[in-house]
């Protein structure tokens, strides 16, 4: 295992890369397609909108809620209205550039404050007693998953909990693919999605509450612009395929390690 110390080193290698985002073309080509037909399709066939209510939903009421915005970079779908709807809200990341632009849009709220910082750093991050954790896209940026797992657990309140969204590397052909192209992007040394092992200690370390994975049947969908139907007919499969990843990962393990990505609602167990 390593050591604090060193994760902390290389939370210092991530940082340097999130300010000057210097990407070399393995990465480039990668975000293109996240960010380009990975989104579109998640937007065609509801997984964005379905994801994001989800959150809100388990979110609920903050008002006696201490939040925090963990690698909230620049803030994401939710951070404005955790910051204006919680007891206190805390956004924290690496990037001390995305966190002065955060700080700027949190003025108007006055129990809300971002903070640039290494979660895993007692000095950067000293506070506790956390209500609810949010980790969209962060938690795959640990590659100990047990030092990650105990600092959590002791940042939480009792009853506390973490609302998470991951990438997955559980089913073949994502694990075939990852293995010709990852060895030569820019942020390979912090991207680690989330094996069968991995989930197995969450599940261990938390009360998994509720689970969907995302992108399983569905993540075929892109197929979809090969064959002669209607564009309304293609987005109608998309759905159906996307409505069944959601409801039968939430039961059954198979399902969800099919899939691309997943959310979980996790709670601190009792010591």
């Amino acid at each position: 295992m390593k050591t604090s110390e060193e994760l902390i080193n290389l939370n210092e290698k991530q940082k340097e890369f999130y300010n000057t985002k210097k990407r070399n073309f393995a990465t480039r080509m990668w975000a293109k397609v996240r960010d380009g037909l990975l989104t579109t399709m998640r937007k065609t066939v509801g997984v964005q909108e379905a994801t994001y209510e989800k959150h809100r939903e388990w979110l609920g009421d903050l008002n006696t809620k201490k939040v925090l915005d963990l690698g909230c970079f620049e803030g994401n779908h939710w951070t404005q209205h955790m910051a204006s709807h919680s007891k206190s809200y805390l956004g924290l990341d690496l990037s001390d550039m995305a966190i002065a632009k955060l700080n700027e849009r949190l003025k108007s709220y006055p129990n809300a404050e971002a903070r640039a910082g290494d979660f895993l750093s007692d000095a950067d991050f000293p506070e506790t007693g956390f209500d609810v954790i949010y980790a969209y896209g962060v938690l795959h940026h640990f590659k100990d998953v047990d030092v990650l797992i105990q600092r959590l657990d002791e940042k939480l309140a009792p009853n506390g909990m973490i609302i998470s969204y991951d990438p997955l590397q559980t089913s073949v052909p994502l694990r075939i693919l990852r293995a010709i192209y990852r060895p030569f992007q820019s942020d390979k040394e912090w991207e680690w999605p989330f094996n069968l092992k991995t989930y197995r200690q969450f599940e261990k370390a938390f009360v998994i509450e509720e689970r969907h994975g995302i992108l399983g049947k569905s993540k075929w969908y892109f197929l979809m612009g090969f064959l002669p139907l209607s564009n309304k007919r293609k987005e109608a499969i998309g759905k159906r395929w996307h409505q069944e990843d959601w409801e039968v990962s939430a039961v059954s393990d198979r399902r969800l390690f099919q899939c691309m990505h997943l959310t979980m609602k996790m709670k601190k167990r009792h010591s």
